[in-house]
């Protein structure tokens, strides 16, 4: 549709029984009737005036009057928010007595047709199930700017885009969809913290997208302009769309972490039940759960920095940095702070399982056993001294590693990575990154210790669980150190930099004929 809008900012969403306006009796100085009930808006305003100086204040600068169809939560939080902007409302109901009841006494309740014949401006805050009952108001829309702010309740629910189907309802409204980012929770928040205020804009007409830009700075958000309804399907799948950036890192977590339990509990409690019929089941809910989160923590964070390691091979192998990605290399490296955090949370559990150990039942009784043994065996002092450092520098170095992993996590917040320019954020999250990861990889070896070259550590011929869980932090450490060699450091540096090796340079020639995309100017080469 030529004059078609599409405007993203808020969600349907539910805020039954809050308290967004009172009312007293006015005031012996308002011009009012001293029994007429006065409504006090959440700008302080007495309908539409600072109560004790109406006459002496300026007039505020004229504001047109703005239609909500529908009385919904979303739309009586979205009236709320335009009346501490200044402007007048109208909405349309169908049964406008009854929902006059939860708007403020200035707002205008009144039937479809009215609102949409005081206003040039229309927010659509319906279903789209009941978008044919607007047809009857084909005659009213001409020349007003429709703006729906209804949700879908699942990824692409209809084949066609909610724009669309409501431009071949009413083609003679220039409007679509929008305000669906937005919660009726945020949009009846009036400080900047309190909420997300960034709201994505479209529109197929550059006249009619400048000036929803424009009201949503006067509603005090932050709009952001995509250009054509081309990006509204995008749009309407951000509020419905439940983590997608998490579904592979949460999924891989899960995959390490059932693989670590069950080969600690293969290892732990089936080998000894096995072996010696000694039952150790009492293990699984504290020292099993406790064994499995610091190896898939440790394993998370070393799959943080193992796609940069792939991606320098890649451009070594080719000898440039122009030559794509794979398609699975592009999204592995894309999902690598959801990786970290994971690795982060996962520590952070395993240092409150580690303090609660020694709480445990089972734990004090294995304590008074080993002092009656001790007393038993006439031992007046077992005190070891390689053991003594040995768990002194493997608490320490799970503290450092754990301080570490807090800063990555603190700094992947996008308000602290704003603040940061690019090579502080690069120091912060690859170089103390990797010395977090070569720390926590000294804690899980300082806690094996000697366990790696012991026969009876090996059971069922499978090694301790530690070994397992520092194989590929190991693999990725030491591809660092590779990579930081003299000689493949200053080669990386220069593909980086826009060199290309003379192999890639005649293999791209060979393989492109003239004429082709590669031949053409890079000025005159446009990329969507």
């Amino acid at each position: 549709m030529k004059n078609s809008v599409s405007v993203m900012a808020g969600s349907c969403g539910s805020n039954n029984g809050s308290p967004v306006f009172s009312t007293s009796a006015s005031s012996p100085s308002s011009s009012a009737a001293p029994h007429t009930p006065a409504c006090f808006l959440p700008n302080g305003f007495l309908n539409g005036s600072r109560a004790g100086a109406l006459d002496r204040s300026p007039s505020p600068p004229f504001k047109p009057t703005v239609a909500i169809l529908g009385s919904g939560d979303f739309s009586k939080c979205l009236a709320v928010r335009l009346l501490r902007c200044g402007f007048h409302v109208a909405v349309g109901s169908r049964q406008p007595q009854r929902a006059a009841e939860f708007f403020p006494h200035v707002v205008d309740v009144t039937h479809h047709e009215d609102a949409v014949g005081k206003a040039d401006i229309l927010f659509l805050a319906i279903r789209r199930e009941h978008y044919p009952g607007l047809r009857d108001l084909k005659h009213l829309l001409g020349g007003k700017l429709l703006v729906d702010v209804s949700n879908n309740r699942r990824v692409n629910q209809y084949p066609r885009v909610q724009a669309e189907y409501l431009a071949s309802l009413l083609p003679e409204a220039g409007g679509g969809e929008g305000l669906n980012v937005i919660s009726a929770w945020a949009m009846q928040q009036a400080g900047p913290r309190d909420a997300s205020r960034q709201v994505y804009i479209c529109s197929n007409s550059v006249e009619a997208r400048q000036k929803v830009l424009e009201l949503a700075r006067q509603l005090h958000f932050q709009p952001v302009d995509m250009g054509s309804l081309a990006s509204s399907r995008e749009i309407e799948n951000m509020p419905v769309r439940l983590f997608p950036d998490w579904r592979g890192p949460v999924l891989v977590a899960v995959a390490l972490a059932i693989f670590f339990f069950a080969y600690s509990f293969v290892r732990d409690i089936v080998h000894p039940y096995v072996k010696s019929k000694q039952s150790d089941f009492y293990k699984i809910p504290m020292e099993m759960v406790n064994r499995t989160l610091p190896a898939v923590a440790v394993t998370l964070l070393a799959l943080v920095y193992l796609p940069g390691e792939l991606a320098a091979a890649h451009q070594l192998y080719y000898g440039t940095k122009y030559r794509r990605f794979p398609h699975w290399l592009e999204g592995y490296l894309q999902s690598r702070k959801q990786l970290g955090l994971l690795s982060f949370f996962l520590g952070c559990v395993h240092v409150l399982y580690s303090l609660c150990l020694p709480m445990r039942r089972s734990e004090r009784y294995l304590l008074l056993n080993m002092a009656y043994q001790q007393v038993q065996a006439n031992v007046e002092s077992s005190w070891d001294e390689e053991e003594v450092w040995r768990v002194e520098m493997y608490v320490s170095f799970g503290i450092m590693s754990l301080g570490l992993l807090s800063l990555l996590a603190v700094t992947s917040i996008p308000s602290v990575n704003s603040a940061l320019n690019w090579r502080e954020f690069s120091f912060i999250q690859s170089t103390l990154g990797y010395i977090a990861l070569l720390i926590a990889t000294f804690h899980g070896l300082l806690f094996g210790w000697k366990r790696a070259f012991e026969e009876e550590a090996y059971r069922f011929y499978l090694p301790p669980n530690f070994v397992v869980a520092l194989a590929l932090p190991v693999c990725v450490i030491l591809g660092k150190v590779l990579t930081l060699l003299p000689c493949v450091a200053r080669k990386l540096h220069a593909i980086r930099r826009g060199a290309e090796t003379s192999r890639y340079r005649s293999q791209r020639h060979r393989l492109d004929p003239i004429g082709s995309a590669s031949h053409v100017s890079p000025e005159r080469v446009t990329i969507m």
